[in-house]
């Protein structure tokens, strides 16, 4: 018996065969060069019409996407237009006399290094890069480029990590899990299998070196997968099958407890296209709103007006209810040109998000403005918060650039331990604060999230991020004047809008330790909903207790797990 363990990025329990991924396009020899008296121009014009043919055959798969992955696609098949790869193999060619096979293989490294060492974001495209290059080697090679395993029938994908153009072309009816040994929690792979609800299980080392053809039990919501496969595991992934069959729904008006408190569930969206298919799913309105996605990809700040028009076309969506905006989280993994340094040694823990304010301040201010601006032409409720907040200072300064532009509700994020700890403080200050457990994880556990080597630190079961979670309800609640407040109307609300809040057994622990709303992805809404409608909010605030009195994360989760026998009637 082999039993490999990841992070589990993506709920869902499946019994069945493997198929592995082919292995990646082998690098062209080191040493390969021209031969002496070759034609050089001629060995040059064969990159850019292979890199065409690239992002030909790109932008007909994205043809063909919808949604997030033809996104992928579109902005995979940019990679392969743009012209700094090319360029850099074609400098190659002439200075060294490459192959244009080489070249290539060797621009590709040179231009990843380059974004790896800027860190966070822009790391994450190094992949990107590396399988644009891949694919053009294998178009001057008259190979087929890599990609999923082309099967009739269902099976579960194994690989070393999957390139984004692939993950964008899953199709869940084949692919009924995704496990990976490399990679993390906040990789495209992960991202888009939350997205699909398709099973997945990331930084599992050794998957990769299964066999295929081999059955194995694939537990995305544990992050387990063993090829010994017994009755209970095939009854686990028929529970999980019947849900699929006959999936819950969610109505709107919160999740509500056996006692009777009622959780609000909101959605977490990056624009219209989103808030579109979160009102769909009767998402009580929005939990996080990231506006960063109107910046990203831009040399020059939007204007008022852009901005406007962007955050009204969200807002008009959720008339009467609560949308939560989060300004701009620009920097670590998010650079921009016009705002944030793209030398600094250390992004993650420098100038990002609200504190670019410090001396760009005309950036935030505009986009305050574009908030109210927005307001006016709906009848959703905004709330708007900044990310990155440390101290009370911090909390004072955004409460005064917040009320000068007219916000009625202005809060902050709670992402450092420094803000957790001193939440009674910070939300004596403001309107309310919004979890982001990304972040707090990685601060708390001083582990890039983006890493997938550090995977098993950058899990939100980790009892020391569970405490700080505590922490800042409890401050919360005293900062409000009514330290035994619950539910949804106290008066220093604190919410959720990390991925911990869509792990439906981690939602029953934060509702616990006095969290009153939950943002996540859509597609989570009604497992949420059903397994917080299965306990008290006294049986949550023990279980919560069981969680950060663990030793360990896994020991917090097979806890808790094991005290929801919901969770495995349902396959979760």
């Amino acid at each position: 018996m082999t039993e490999f363990r990841g992070a589990a990025v993506s709920p869902g329990r499946v019994v069945d065969v493997v198929k592995v991924m082919a292995a990646p396009i082998a690098a062209p020899n080191a040493d390969e060069r021209l031969a002496d008296g070759a034609d050089l121009e001629a060995e040059i014009a064969r990159i850019p019409s292979a890199a065409a043919a690239v992002r030909t055959v790109l932008e007909e798969r994205a043809s063909r996407a919808t949604g997030d992955a033809k996104g992928v696609l579109e902005a995979t098949a940019q990679m392969a237009a743009d012209p700094t790869l090319t360029t850099t193999a074609e400098g190659l060619i002439r200075s060294e006399r490459r192959t244009a096979e080489r070249a290539v293989w060797e621009a590709g490294d040179q231009v990843a290094d380059m974004l790896e060492g800027l860190g966070g974001y822009m790391a994450e495209r190094a992949a990107d890069v590396k399988d644009v290059r891949a694919r053009i080697v294998a178009e001057l090679r008259g190979e087929q480029a890599p990609g999923i395993p082309d099967c009739d029938t269902p099976f579960v994908l194994a690989a070393v990590d999957l390139a984004p153009a692939d993950t964008a072309t899953l199709d869940p009816a084949v692919v009924t899990a995704l496990i990976t040994s490399d990679g993390g929690p906040q990789s495209h792979t992960a991202i888009l299998a939350r997205q699909l609800g398709l099973p997945a299980v990331v930084a599992a080392k050794g998957v990769d070196q299964l066999t295929s053809g081999t059955e194995v039990f694939v537990d995305g919501g544990t992050g387990i997968i063993t090829d010994h496969v017994t009755d209970r595991e095939r009854d686990l992934a028929a529970a999980w099958a019947d849900l699929q069959a006959n999936p819950l729904t969610y109505d709107g008006g919160g999740a509500v407890l056996k006692d009777g408190v009622r959780i609000p569930l909101l959605a977490n969206i990056g624009g219209a296209a989103d808030a579109a298919a979160a009102a769909e799913a009767n998402a009580d309105g929005v939990g996080l709103f990231r506006t960063e996605f109107l910046f990203l990809d831009r040399d020059d700040e939007p204007t008022v007006e852009e901005q406007t028009e962007a955050y009204a076309a969200v807002l008009r969506h959720f008339d009467g209810k609560k949308v939560t905006i989060r300004t701009i989280d620009a920097g670590a993994d998010k650079p921009l040109p016009f705002l944030t340094d793209e030398d600094e040694p250390n992004p993650a823990l420098g100038i990002r998000a609200y504190r670019t304010s410090w001396e760009k301040r005309s950036v935030l201010e505009n986009q305050l403005e574009a908030i109210k601006r927005a307001t006016e032409t709906t009848s959703a409720e905004p709330w708007v918060m900044a990310p990155m907040i440390s101290t009370l200072e911090d909390t004072e300064d955004f409460m005064q650039m917040a009320r000068a532009a007219g916000i009625e509700k202005a809060g902050i994020m709670v992402e450092t331990p420094s803000a957790a700890l001193t939440s009674d403080h910070l939300l004596a200050a403001c309107d309310f604060a919004s979890i982001g457990t990304n972040d707090l994880t990685q601060y708390t556990m001083a582990a890039d999230r983006m890493l997938g080597a550090l995977a098993k630190l950058n899990d939100p079961w980790q009892p020391a991020v569970l405490a700080l979670v505590g922490a800042t309800a409890t401050g919360a609640r005293r900062a409000g004047g009514d330290p035994d407040a619950v539910g949804a109307d106290v008066n220093k609300p604190v919410g959720v809008c990390g991925e911990s809040a869509g792990d439906p057994a981690l939602a029953v622990v934060l509702v616990g330790l006095g969290v009153n709303s939950l943002s996540m992805t859509p597609r989570l809404l009604p497992a949420v909903a059903r397994v917080l409608s299965e306990v008290t909010m006294e049986e949550a605030r023990e279980l919560a207790l069981t969680a950060v009195s663990s030793p360990t994360a896994a020991d917090a989760k097979a806890a808790v797990r094991a005290k929801l026998p919901v969770l495995d009637q349902l396959g979760l």
